[in-house]
């Protein structure tokens, strides 16, 4: 049972609080962007009011305090990851930038013609874009682990796929189309012993799993700090010290250099080579909040909670095949199909009501005030694979109520009826 106090923390986001379409928001969209804290919003109006000024350039108090508190979520982020360094954090928009930047600066450097990436069917857009544009100017081979009926990866497809020849896995740790968790652990030792770097997508993990990039070994870590009650435009790349040194800057500008001449300028130490201009300051200081948060809950409670709300769903909906009747008396079967069914998994369940377009569903709900996210949640080869243009995907937080799912179970059989 979940050892966690739901009715005070709905007090902490006061968005939760008001009434859409009529009827009390029930927000389950998590998977696409978490509700943030008073606490978070908080620390952004301090910033702005008290504290604003740029960092690490200037010797007046304002930027010293700004200074400090932008350091010290860097350093909350290292304890949070377990990583060994606090220069092993590097602060970027967010997990596609953080892609990103791997790809045009590991990838260009150390990818050659020939050369192989594996990525798995069931990847975000962030995770197969900058991969294929990289390629395609290398010359480099990519390719790709399938899935099962499930939506869990092929491990024996995997280890056929990995030669000499693999460079890098890039690997999402969690979907987010279907919750699947995948075994990163078994996926990185794999990739390590034919030489081959990782790189996980972290954007879904972090906010639901326990992370320690030590005992994971893997190269690089991809963070969304939306993902985890923080604001938005905010990520962070974690790699380990010698392929970050070994890596060209990603942008020009300021803070990234040391010297510059118009002769030849020599880049910054880690974590700023990778830092160039002005950073997003104000929500930066504001993702440490969000961590504090997490970390006082603790991730086994919240997972434990979330969980107890996954299951409750994915009993409900059963529930509504079994007992589903049509008006005309006639009993009906698999009105609802479950998409993404792995034993292991976190609180994000996609699913499709048959006969009906996802989008449509999508509105229905909100016309009761149920915020889901339905089509391809980036993930358009997925949906290829499984045979769908879209799903309605339902993803829970730490605030979410099994009340509030049944309010959800008993929008699906009002839907039903109607259909």
């Amino acid at each position: 049972m979940s050892k966690i106090d739901i009715l005070s923390i709905r007090k902490q986001f006061p968005i939760l609080h008001q009434k859409v379409n009529g009827k009390p928001l029930v927000y389950f969209d998590n998977a696409a962007t978490a509700q943030k804290p008073l606490s978070v919003i908080v620390a952004l109006n301090t910033y702005y009011t008290r504290d604003n000024a740029n960092i690490h350039r200037a010797a007046h108090t304002l930027a010293a305090r700004s200074t400090e508190m932008f350091e010290d979520t860097r350093k909350t982020i290292q304890a949070f990851i377990n990583a060994r360094e606090v220069e092993e954090c590097i602060f970027t928009k967010g997990v596609t930038e953080s892609i990103n930047l791997v790809a045009q600066t590991w990838g260009r450097k150390f990818l050659q013609a020939g050369d192989e990436v594996i990525i798995t069917s069931m990847e975000h857009h962030s995770n197969i874009v900058p991969w294929q544009m990289i390629c395609e100017e290398k010359g480099t081979i990519l390719k790709i682990i399938p899935i099962n009926d499930a939506g869990e990866l092929l491990m024996d497809e995997y280890e056929k796929l990995l030669s000499p020849k693999t460079k890098m896995v890039a690997c999402v740790w969690v979907s987010n189309a279907l919750g699947t968790i995948n075994p990163v652990k078994e996926i990185i030792e794999k990739a390590h012993a034919v030489g081959a770097k990782v790189l996980l997508d972290g954007a879904q993990a972090c906010s639901h799993l326990d992370v320690d990039v030590q005992v994971l070994d893997c190269d690089f870590l991809a963070i969304s700090s939306h993902k985890l009650y923080g604001p938005t435009g905010v990520g962070v790349l974690y790699g380990k010290r010698e392929l970050l040194e070994a890596m060209p800057p990603y942008q020009g500008g300021g803070e990234m250099i040391k010297e510059v001449s118009f002769e030849r300028t020599t880049y910054n130490d880690i974590p700023y080579k990778f830092e160039a201009g002005t950073p997003n300051i104000a929500d930066v200081i504001a993702f440490k909040y969000a961590l504090d948060f997490v970390n006082e809950l603790g991730k086994e409670n919240i997972r434990n909670h979330e969980n107890e709300l996954l299951h409750y769903l994915v009993n409900g909906l059963l529930t509504l095949n079994e007992t589903n009747v049509m008006s005309s008396g006639v009993e009906t079967h698999k009105q609802i199909k479950l998409i993404g069914t792995a034993k292991e998994k976190v609180s994000v369940q996609s699913f499709i009501i048959e006969g009906m377009h996802h989008f449509d569903v999508g509105m229905m709900l909100d016309a009761r005030g149920i915020a889901v996210r339905t089509g391809h949640h980036c993930t358009q080869p997925l949906m290829n694979c499984l045979g769908l243009d879209g799903t309605v995907r339902a993803s829970f937080s730490v605030y979410n109520t099994k009340e509030e799912i049944d309010v959800l179970v008993e929008a699906v059989k009002s839907i039903i009826k109607r259909k």
